[in-house]
């Protein structure tokens, strides 16, 4: 009975799959923040570096992996695909439940994926430093370790109430050399516009981009660098859903069910992207890809798929998306890398479109499935991870009830052993079950940019 399904150094992805080139109609163009118009790659040129400006536009449908990035990735992929026996066994479901286990890398997350090639295309630009933005620090870890092995500074914006959550994560950022500093901050003057008005909120990834945003545009020798909701950033995270094609097929399975987390939706596109090219192209119609969601911020059940800024101050392209609005900010739950307003422009797409779907779940309802999956096969995961380890219990269950043998596979995106104040508050019953009021969605929406002919 295996367990772990493992795959060699060689077996390696050596290219990122590109959905762009099989979804059916393509993305509706960012739009530039000044004039409303489509992007053209020069808009970006200031905080990018080319390479990955053309990513983000290619329509080829795989793009290689640069041979000195294949070098780092080696550190920790492929990663491990297990079946979840024990989990199974404490379900009584006749399913068979995989999870793609991410938290192998040194930074304990998948986003080291991006953060590797995002930090080697910087370097190979010139770029001295970037600056990023960080929700529960996962991203910002990830970008501090990349940096550190090509070179380059890092100063990373960790949204406020992380920061005083997840103190460990500014630990890890400070080891690899990056700085980290708490927001909104006074470095920036949109991060002091939003202290004027507000000087104990607790932030939000909107406003960390913003800060982010304006200090790489405002140093010449520093780049601006995302980890997630970004077209090239969902391609590099496809190594996740290529390896567990692959793993699975050595064990003659094929997911019938497919789930994984979605704050701004790179893990979740990496392990989807590919199953979901499957399923645009004809060969396995039926696969039910599920993104999850926090009931607290829940832009993909009850926002509105439109442009928005991807920022609180608008100074990111506009992005057709499903969004709360960029100024929306939630509630401080623990599951920090998922308090962002808006979406993935292909996820959100493919789910408006119905290729995918969505749901949502209340705090304690995914730290009762993070300690049942922590309880059965042993690994404490993240409070972002529990959301698809929640769903995938469910369907699990839906299949004892059916008696259905079905396959699921999710995205155990990331470990939780930084997390462990917010397991302390789960046993304290100190947890609160936000239910954002609608009225407070309805005035962020209504607030939503107006785009002529958009």
């Amino acid at each position: 009975m295996q367990t772990k399904i493992l795959l060699d150094e060689d077996q390696m992805p050596k290219a990122w799959y590109n959905i762009l080139a099989d979804l059916p109609t393509p993305l509706d163009p960012p739009l530039h923040p000044g004039t409303g118009k489509p992007l053209v790659p020069e808009d970006l040129a200031q905080i990018f570096p080319m390479e990955l400006i053309m990513q983000e536009m290619s329509p080829k449908r795989m793009i290689d992996i640069p041979s000195e990035v294949q070098d780092v990735l080696r550190l920790w992929r492929p990663s491990p695909l297990y079946r979840a026996h024990r989990l199974e066994k404490q379900l009584k479901t006749p399913a068979h439940i995989y999870y793609k286990y991410e938290g192998v890398s040194p930074p304990g997350s998948h986003k080291p994926n991006t953060a590797v090639p995002q930090a080697y295309y910087n370097m190979k630009a010139g770029i001295e430093r970037i600056a990023t933005e960080t929700g529960a620090g996962q991203w910002g870890s990830a970008l501090a370790f990349a940096t550190q092995l090509f070179g380059l500074e890092c100063t990373v914006y960790m949204v406020r109430a992380s920061y005083t959550q997840k103190p460990y994560r500014k630990s890890m950022m400070q080891v690899w050399g990056a700085e980290c500093i708490p927001s909104p901050s006074t470095r920036t003057k949109s991060g002091s516009a939003v202290l004027q008005k507000d000087p104990e909120t607790p932030g939000s990834l909107g406003i960390a981009i913003s800060e982010a945003v304006e200090d790489a545009a405002t140093h010449s020798n520093t780049n601006y660098s995302l980890g997630s909701v970004l077209n090239h950033v969902c391609l590099h995270q496809t190594v996740t859903g290529l390896e567990s094609k692959e793993q699975l097929a050595t064990v003659d399975e094929y997911p019938d069910v497919v789930i994984g987390c979605l704050g701004g939706g790179s893990n979740f596109a990496g392990i989807s992207f590919p199953f979901a090219g499957d399923k645009l192209k004809g060969t396995h119609r039926d696969t039910d890809i599920i993104a999850v969601e926090p009931a607290s911020c829940p832009k993909l059940t009850k926002g509105v798929y439109t442009y928005d800024y991807g920022d609180v101050a608008g100074l990111t392209p506009l992005l057709k998306m499903f969004t709360l609005g960029h100024d929306f900010i939630p509630p401080s739950i623990h599951a920090g890398g998922l308090r962002y307003h808006g979406a993935s422009p292909i996820d959100s797409k493919l789910i408006h479109d119905g290729i995918m779907r969505a749901v949502s779940y209340h705090q304690s309802e995914v730290f009762d499935a993070a300690q049942t999956f922590a309880r059965t096969e042993g690994i404490i995961i993240a409070p972002e991870t529990s959301h698809a380890a929640k769903a995938a219990i469910d369907e699990a269950l839906k299949c004892k009830k059916s008696g259905e043998a079905k396959t699921i596979l999710f995205n155990c995106s990331g470990h939780g052993h930084f997390d462990m104040s917010a397991f302390d508050a789960y046993y304290a019953k100190q947890l609160v079950d936000y239910e954002y009021p609608e009225k407070l969605i309805r005035e962020s929406l209504a607030r939503l940019p107006k785009i002529p002919g958009a």
